[in-house]
């Protein structure tokens, strides 16, 4: 399934986001940004203990903002980490942070001059954020960001785990 958007395609990828062969991957983190539980244990457990050591100099990353390091062992070039917003019934500005995450993950992306960028569900996992919501919110951010700022971007890859987030990205994206 995919849609073509600017000569960029927008493609689901239901399988193992550490595992792409892309020149970014987006790291759902926490504001620590020291590793924790879901897509971002198995990120930093794949790229090794540099990552976490590059992460440490970093100082952290507010909810909503990205932040860059290198790879390491994945076969991705760059990690883009974001702090998704915690679930908290919708009125605590979680639709315009979590916007926030995809356009300044992809203006990351532009500054690295990325061709290919996977991101994952963020904030649906332990964050609670629902998942046809936060879907609706990831496609129409990267797809107006697509739009406002053409960049080097040929490929956008949404990486999803399981029957139900994959139903909720092809509800969206369409055929």
């Amino acid at each position: 399934m995919s849609g073509t958007h600017r000569s960029v395609v927008l493609e689901i990828y239901p399988g193992d986001i550490t595992a792409l062969a892309v020149d970014a991957i987006v790291n759902a983190a926490n504001e620590a940004l020291r590793g924790g539980g879901g897509v971002d244990g198995a990120i930093h457990r794949a790229a090794g203990p540099e990552l976490l050591e590059e992460c440490k100099t970093l100082g952290g990353c507010p909810t909503g903002q990205a932040k860059a390091t290198k790879g390491y062992r994945l076969p991705a070039g760059h990690v883009i980490h974001t702090v998704g917003p915690v679930w908290r019934g919708g009125d605590a500005g979680e639709p315009e942070l979590l916007a926030s995450c995809y356009r300044n993950s992809l203006a990351l992306a532009r500054d690295l001059a990325v061709r290919s960028i996977a991101f994952p569900a963020i904030s649906t996992g332990v964050y609670g954020y629902p998942l046809a919501s936060a879907t609706e919110v990831a496609v129409m951010t990267v797809r107006e960001q697509l739009s406002a700022n053409p960049a080097d971007l040929e490929q956008v890859l949404f990486c999803v785990f399981g029957e139900e987030a994959k139903a909720a990205y092809e509800a969206v994206l369409g055929p």
